[in-house]
């Protein structure tokens, strides 16, 4: 019987990305150690390492002492071998950050875009700033990742609907991927920020869990085995829409801030909350952080309705709080959130507090923009 051509090619593909995402994790290795991990003969990982180091994906990197015999080289990603870029789109900033193919954040800029109404343009111009200061070219980068305030299409990739950002509409993905190239994604901002906990949070080692974004806004990211769950439109995770006891129905959904749950635990709502406490003349974090038992109990209560809502419809087993107010309020909001939520909740969730440092969103935007950019580079080895 014979064989065909194209499997010992395969296998070197599929060798040859194992064999990276290794290095990428628990480098740098030897070529025995390479072996070892893999399962390949040391031949044959010689050849592998030979063929990675003239395609510019593999380095030596330094060596390693042994026995009496010479020391043995130690081999790593070339970190140059691919950039990408992550973005955060708000009405007024735009955040770019750029990480080279092992991850390491090599530069992040924040501009105030002077081409807010051309969105294109003001991406096209800080993702340039950025490349400047870092000292890569532009076509060095292999993917972006954009995230956003709104509704993301996961069937087309356009922003359906953002009441924050108007002028990012259907046709502008296209406009993006003619001036930057095709790679480009956009993203719902909180969903990000759950590709964050997931990589570098609270939620690392969990396949189900939500993270609850509550500040200006409210957001839901949901994982779900493992993945993102946008819905069929997009539309997951708007959880400042959900109707709340004692909290009127939206009369207009164009009108965002009209939402049950957004009256019940928006910023408004929690400063006139505090007014009634006595407490006025603080941002909102602050009253979070700083406020007294009985003002954070409430706070709680009020976040718990969501989190409620969301365990007893999803069962995630864990709950991550973000956004200024979840941040703000740390673990101590977030045990009385878990305790309040367990009083009508039989499924019991665990609630902590966000563990990604910096930059939620941009961090997200850099590991989906990583994902999509290994998978290009690691996959063409061959």
């Amino acid at each position: 019987m014979s064989r065909s051509p194209g499997i010992p090619r395969l296998l070197r593909r599929l060798n040859d990305r194992s064999a990276l995402e290794l290095l990428l994790a628990d480098g740098p290795l030897t070529r025995a150690e390479l072996g070892e991990r893999t399962g390949l003969s040391k031949v044959t990982a010689g050849q592998l390492l030979a063929r990675l180091e003239e395609r510019g994906l593999v380095e030596v990197a330094g060596e390693r002492a042994g026995g009496r015999g010479p020391h043995a080289a130690l081999y790593a990603v070339v970190p140059s071998s691919a950039y990408v870029a992550g973005l955060e789109v708000l009405p007024d900033s735009l955040t770019v950050g750029v990480a080279d193919i092992t991850g390491k954040i090599v530069v992040e800029v924040t501009v105030n875009p002077s081409d807010a109404r051309d969105p294109v343009k003001a991406v096209h111009s800080a993702v340039q700033r950025a490349c400047a200061t870092a000292s890569v070219e532009l076509s060095q980068l292999r993917s972006f990742v954009i995230g956003t305030r709104g509704v993301v299409d996961p069937r087309s990739g356009d922003v359906r609907w953002s009441y924050d950002l108007p002028d990012w509409h259907v046709g502008v993905l296209a406009s993006l991927r003619q001036t930057l190239g095709g790679s480009v994604t956009i993203e719902n901002d909180v969903n990000l920020v759950a590709l964050a906990e997931s990589r570098y949070g609270a939620a690392v080692g969990h396949d189900d869990f939500v993270v609850i974004w509550a500040g200006v806004g409210q957001g839901l990211g949901v994982m779900l085995g493992g993945r993102l769950h946008r819905g069929i439109t997009g539309g997951a995770g708007e959880i400042g829409w959900l109707p709340v006891p004692g909290e009127p129905l939206p009369a207009d959904v164009s009108q965002p801030q009209s939402g049950s749950f957004q009256r019940l635990v928006g910023h408004d709502a929690l400063r006139g909350l505090a007014g009634e406490h006595g407490v006025i003349g603080y941002t909102v974090p602050d009253l979070v952080r700083n406020g007294d038992e009985d003002y954070l109990d409430e706070v709680a209560g009020r976040l718990a309705v969501g989190a409620a809502a969301v365990a007893v419809v999803l069962d995630p087993g864990l709950i991550v709080l973000s956004g200024d107010v979840g941040r703000a309020g740390g673990e101590r909001l977030a045990a009385k959130v878990e305790e309040a939520v367990a009083r009508v909740c039989p499924s019991q969730p665990t609630v902590v507090t966000t563990k990604v440092t910096g930059n939620a969103v941009l961090r997200g935007a850099l590991v989906a923009a990583l994902e999509q950019a290994r998978e290009q580079v690691f996959s063409d080895t061959v």
